[in-house]
């Protein structure tokens, strides 16, 4: 049995079970590994987002929340090649790094024989032409999640001209433009909505602080853009 089947096997024996702990030992017989190699395994499931917990004492081991897992999804090569050509094109795209994240963890509770043959497939997709710059994995992580949990974010940035400012900004929501994503964004050095291309932004720290709500400033910045590009 190769690694990405083990993992697999991994998963499904703890999906079994749950809530039911299994011991690194008993598991590394199972799969006829050492205990070394499946808390090597385990570790890495857990960093791919899985939640596994430890649970400490005699009768502990490994468990695995079923509620937050995906059983094993029927798909077609087809099907599954579709999922992940769908999720290779938010490369390009502040998600990026969570589109990675998801596409491994659907493409983990695969049958073996699926999942081979839609690696086959995707050997045979290609893609031409230019792309839109994406920024860093770390900014764009950063982002999302301030504007998913409404959270302040400081940023320093380099305007179209090059002059740099750092700038504390409320995030209202992710745009694409002419000439790439946008953080849409109400501004406090300014005290208005702005837009932050993001391969200008340079560094970004998240603040514990939580925005203040703008709608009414974003309605009306939204219903403008088609007549004029963001002002920086």
């Amino acid at each position: 049995m190769n690694r990405t089947d083990r993992l697999y096997a991994l998963v499904e024996e703890l999906r079994a079970v749950a809530p039911r702990p299994r011991s690194a030992s008993w598991l590394a017989r199972r799969f006829e590994v050492s205990v070394r190699t499946v808390e090597r395994d385990l570790e890495a499931l857990r960093q791919s987002g899985l939640p596994i917990r430890s649970v400490a004492g005699r009768a502990g081991g490994y468990s695995l929340d079923r509620d937050r897992t995906l059983p094993p999804v029927t798909l077609s090569p087809a099907e599954a090649l579709a999922i992940s050509v769908a999720l290779r094109t938010a490369a390009s795209t502040p998600f990026a790094a969570a589109a990675h994240r998801a596409g491994r963890k659907i493409l983990a509770v695969l049958p073996a024989d699926v999942r081979q043959r839609e690696e086959a497939l995707a050997g045979l997709v290609y893609q031409v032409g230019d792309h839109a710059p994406g920024g860093s994995d770390a900014l764009s992580e950063a982002i999302v999640e301030a504007t998913v949990a409404g959270r302040v974010l400081r940023l320093t940035y380099a305007d179209r001209v090059g002059a740099v400012t750092t700038r504390d900004v409320e995030p209202l929501g992710l745009l694409w433009g002419t000439t790439g994503w946008y953080l849409a964004a109400w501004c406090r050095l300014r005290s208005a909505v702005r837009g932050f291309q993001l391969d200008r932004i340079t560094s970004l720290e998240l603040s514990d602080a939580r925005i203040v709500s703008r709608e009414p400033h974003w309605q009306a910045e939204l219903r403008r853009l088609d007549a004029e590009p963001f002002a920086q």
